[in-house]
């Protein structure tokens, strides 16, 4: 019958709907503030194995969304319109998903890159710190020995 589609198409329809909600589930998940690098980077490698999936995911929407163009032709309006209308709701979730991953990936580089800077300049800090307390418990010279001491104020 040219009205159904293929049991293909079923299957590969509520594969593409499973995998979308569970990302989908995946990207909702709250985002935490993170200030530990690990966590963040791990969060960014699980946020990419999600784009990878996602377009691995792609030849399988293109399956249905040319399944639904070939029923089109061969199917009563009202048929061909339920299937139109079930891979447009598809397509919509897919492009936000899309959209969301690439944010959220975005993000989270510029949240790792300002934290790296953050804990970069940290460690200069610190060791200007440390610097600076030898430098004050150092003995300072005689109240005689103006040379010396105009030294000493230079370096401070």
């Amino acid at each position: 019958c040219d009205s159904m589609p293929p049991a293909h198409y079923k299957e590969t329809m509520n594969t593409i709907l499973s995998w979308i909600q569970q990302s989908e589930a995946k990207l909702s998940m709250p985002q935490v503030a993170v200030a530990e690098y690990e966590i963040m980077e791990q969060r960014l490698r699980e946020l990419k194995a999600l784009q990878s999936s996602l377009q691995e995911q792609q030849k399988d929407l293109n399956y249905l969304s040319t399944t639904v163009e070939d029923l089109s032709r061969k199917t009563p309006e009202e048929v061909s319109q339920r299937y139109r209308s079930e891979i447009e709701v598809i397509l919509s979730r897919w492009k936000k998903l899309s959209a969301q991953l690439v944010e959220q990936c975005q993000k989270l580089e510029e949240r790792m890159t300002k934290l790296q800077r953050f804990q970069n300049d940290t460690k200069t800090l610190k060791k200007w710190m440390a610097e600076v307390d030898v430098f004050l418990k150092e003995e300072w010279p005689a109240l005689g020995d103006s040379e010396a001491l105009e030294k000493q104020l230079e370096q401070c």
